[in-house]
């Protein structure tokens, strides 16, 4: 198995940019993966349009259910309306950074202006920081989970099954989340980047980067807060909670769909068999969340659309661990390893794999595909 190579730096710097990985690739045929290589701007357009429609309706009949408490009718309108901001947050956080994810990639679209334009309007309607995640996200495909290099998902991760604003947030609203993005995004517009990984994404010697990335701060903190005065006075304030805050509550199913990616797995190894997870599960959250539950395949090859992974799945799937399916069977394998790993923090999941023989890519390669041009 090919090792991670490196060069000393010195000792000084939080994060690191002189590795060379040979990553392991299963085989596919050139023919087929070129054919699975193809966008298009249906696919994409099918999928950000049910997305936002569906966000739209859900969130209209939000309002609409707000408009129609009444003293005489509050005991049951009170309880429809928390169900209907319950369904219509549960759809809210995958219009972040799981939608945003995959226009950074720019695969959802053959045309680029389309990637571009639904990126800012996802990351807009998201409060999502789309110029660090770009370059942030491409060193986290080529030195996925390697210490000291992604600063994007370190491991081992935590969960806080006993802190109650870590379940306010998943089950309702957590203001203190609020809050903080917030007060980020005002640091940000005012210049201030405190986070280091942030920092190394975002250096003071890219000052066309910094200054992008200061104007992206400040309008949408000037664009949020003109659409926020704007609902006030014309009296629908309630589309401060549907709209202005409507991605940042409820967050249960995006928790759900998201952690199982790279938890209890092992980190500083060249092959995303074994830090990636894959699992399958019903067309619903498949639909929300992008099909990002394929995330071993997505790793081994980022140039693939998100709505072809399933195909690419079926023509690796001989030479890949075996995917639990359903969140049911995926959350019970994670919940063993998070016990496994309180009783010993050194424990990572291993999971087994098949004889066949693969290939090797370097991460440059995969940088410039998880990338494309």
């Amino acid at each position: 198995m090919a090792t991670t190579e490196t060069t000393a730096v010195p000792a000084a710097a939080p994060f690191r940019s002189d590795a060379r990985i040979s990553w392991y690739r299963c085989r596919v045929d050139k023919q087929a993966l070129n054919q699975l290589m193809q966008r298009s701007d249906f696919a994409g357009f099918r999928q950000v349009f049910l997305q936002l429609g569906l966000f739209a309706f859900t969130g209209t009949l939000a309002y609409l259910a707000y408009t129609n408490i009444h003293a005489d009718n509050w005991y049951w309108a009170v309880p429809l309306l928390l169900v209907a901001l319950c369904i219509h947050g549960t759809g809210g956080p995958f219009m972040g950074l799981v939608a945003v994810h995959e226009l950074v990639h720019k695969t959802p679209f053959k045309t680029p202006f389309w990637n571009e334009l639904f990126l800012r309007v996802y990351s807009f309607i998201s409060w999502s920081d789309y110029l660090w995640f770009r370059p942030s996200h491409a060193k986290h495909h080529r030195l996925t989970v390697h210490k000291d290099y992604d600063g994007e998902v370190v491991l081992p991760q935590k969960f806080s099954f006993k802190d109650w604003q870590f379940w306010l947030g998943l089950i309702a609203w957590n203001p203190v989340n609020t809050w903080r993005l917030w007060t980020q995004y005002f640091k940000y517009a005012t210049g201030r980047i405190d986070d280091p990984w942030h920092q190394f994404i975002l250096p003071e010697t890219d000052r066309e980067l910094r200054r992008r990335h200061r104007n992206w701060a400040r309008f949408v903190l000037i664009g949020h807060a003109l659409l926020a005065a704007t609902f006030i006075l014309t009296g629908h304030w309630f589309l401060i909670v549907v709209f202005t805050i409507g991605t940042q509550y409820c967050s249960w199913l995006g928790f759900l769909c998201g952690s199982p990616q790279h938890f209890g797995l092992a980190p500083n190894v060249p092959d995303f068999r074994l830090c990636c997870r894959t699992y399958t599960c019903s067309w619903l959250p498949a639909f929300f969340y992008w099909n990002m539950q394929y995330h071993i395949e997505h790793h081994m090859f980022p140039a693939v659309p998100f709505h072809k992974l399933p195909q690419l799945r079926r023509l690796i799937a001989a030479d890949l661990p075996p995917a639990p399916h359903g969140l049911w069977a995926t959350w019970k394998h994670l919940l063993e390893v998070h016990r496994k790993q309180m009783a010993d923090p050194t424990y990572v999941y291993i999971p087994p794999l098949p004889p066949a023989p693969g290939e090797r890519t370097s991460d440059e390669i995969l940088q410039r595909e998880a990338m494309v041009a």
